[in-house]
């Protein structure tokens, strides 16, 4: 799943409240020099032309582009833009007090020396915040990215895209010629650069990529083949071909202008909303785990001595590794003791593992009167309350409330080109497979499917529709192991 970049100006929220706040302190800092006011808009005609000139300033940010590549411009250029932004703004504001003749309760030396006092603060403003964007930039975990390329030109391609002078949010793991390389031919390069053919992409389908460039040559046709696995497989595709079939984006990387492919695009809006849904889901999914782990560790504990706690490592988005938390349901041998149970597992592929009463769960040894184990691990297995330890993987940004299940890594080993889209987005606590009878479905394939679903006709509705039905499960006791 893709972030749509087209509403560029909605994506530098902070440089929209600098230049809001900058326009109030300006107007502040001008009426105190003029008049010894200080708090303006307690005054009637200084107050209306305030509210003006911040509606003019609201109306002007969509357009013109003021805000396109605005981390990448140099100090020279962003004056002329915050010149121009200011006159925009200001050449509104005197077209409204004229149509509305209001020009004898606006002041024209006043709207200039505000609008002058603006450009001054505000580039100020804008520089300390570039500075701050720039070192999160540096600091933050960069996009993992492959690049493919003619042998001609990747030397060529790997400088542009490492100029000094260019912003780099990305991470290059390694490069693929489209032709054929002589042995040795890269050797000198401080990255390794291999032959696109069937064995890399089955390389590529176990490593962690969040998205792939196509740098096109004039003399190599384009592999479409290749991009149109990619895109099966969820993973993103940038291409610097005008003629490629089917492309969703326009935008910048690095040096090029690619155009871009990806299985589903989302607002940069509806994902803002997304994590911060995780974010308050997270926090206080955080504090009843606290107070389940109060109940719920000494009751694991005295059938099974050993931690309350189980972490194991899955595959997240695109690949990554992270460790996934549970309250430990399962006998501490339960690892090893997975392969003599191999025989019963009831998907057949290996893709995940699933068995009826399985023996490692902590106190399945002791049965109802119908025969069922009724263990403490078969309880909370039984209630979901295993899971809860994940609201600290949501919290921490690796899993997301609703999405795909992670898989482990013998798991995501095993998977065939057609699988890995399952992790082209964020893992879920729940998603669709939960809620549409988990312990029915054996068929791998199925589960696909219904992730494929999901990461196509991805919304903020789909996601509260899965929510409750998740809720009705939950209360229903279905689909639970």
């Amino acid at each position: 799943m893709q972030k749509r970049v087209n509403q560029e100006w909605l994506r530098h929220w902070d440089f929209i409240i600098i230049d809001a706040i900058c326009l109030q302190l300006a107007l502040m800092l001008v009426c105190y020099i003029r008049r010894g006011i200080w708090f303006p808009y307690t005054n009637h005609s200084l107050g209306f032309q305030a509210a003006v000139l911040s509606m003019c300033q609201l109306a002007v940010m969509p357009f013109a582009g003021y805000y396109f590549s605005i981390v990448r411009r140099s100090f020279f250029q962003e004056i002329w833009r915050v010149l121009g932004f200011a006159i925009a703004t200001t050449l509104i504001a005197l077209f409204y007090f004229f149509v509305t003749k209001s020009t004898d309760s606006a002041s024209r030396i006043l709207l200039a020396s505000v609008m002058g006092s603006f450009v001054v603060l505000d580039l100020i403003g804008r520089t300390l915040n570039k500075k701050r964007v720039l070192r999160a930039k540096r600091a933050q975990k960069k996009r993992a990215i492959i690049l493919i390329t003619s042998s001609r030109l990747v030397r060529r391609t790997y400088e542009l895209l490492f100029n000094a002078n260019s912003v780099k949010d990305f991470t290059l793991t390694q490069i693929f010629t489209m032709d054929p390389i002589l042995p040795g031919q890269f050797d000198d390069m401080d990255i390794l650069v291999t032959y696109l053919d069937n064995d890399a992409l089955q390389e590529i389908n176990h490593t962690y990529i969040d998205e792939v460039l196509v740098v096109q040559p004039d003399d190599i046709p384009m592999p479409k083949e290749f991009i149109d696995i990619f895109m099966n497989m969820g993973i993103t595709v940038n291409y610097t071909n005008s003629f490629m079939e089917n492309f969703t984006e326009i935008h910048r990387f690095g040096y090029f202008d690619v155009l871009t492919s990806s299985v589903k695009f989302a607002s940069a809006f509806d994902l803002a909303v997304k994590r911060l849904f995780d974010i308050i889901c997270g926090f206080f999914g955080c504090i009843v785990t606290g107070i389940l782990y109060l109940f719920i560790a000494p009751a694991i504990k005295r059938k099974s001595p050993g931690p309350a706690f189980f972490a194991q490592e899955r595959i997240g988005k695109n690949g990554k590794v992270f460790k996934m938390y549970k309250f430990r349901s399962m006998y501490l041998d339960a690892e090893k003791r997975k392969a003599e149970l191999e025989k019963q597992n009831k998907i057949s592929s290996g893709l995940m593992f699933k068995i009826d009463d399985d023996p490692r769960i902590i106190g399945s040894e002791k049965k109802d009167k119908n025969g069922n184990p009724k263990g403490i691990g078969n309880f909370i297995r039984k209630t979901s309350l295993d899971e809860f330890p994940q609201f600290f993987n949501i919290l921490k940004g690796d899993m997301s409330l609703i999405g795909t299940r992670p898989p482990t890594k013998d798991e995501w080993s095993r998977y065939s080109l057609s699988h890995r889209i399952r992790m082209s987005t964020r893992p879920g606590l729940t998603g669709m497979w939960q809620v549409n009878g988990r312990s029915k479905i054996t068929d791998f394939d199925e589960i696909v499917a219904l992730d494929r679903y999901y990461i196509e006709h991805w919304s903020l509705s789909l996601d509260a529709s899965i929510l409750f039905k998740t809720v009705v499960v939950l209360f229903k006791r279905e689909g639970a192991v």
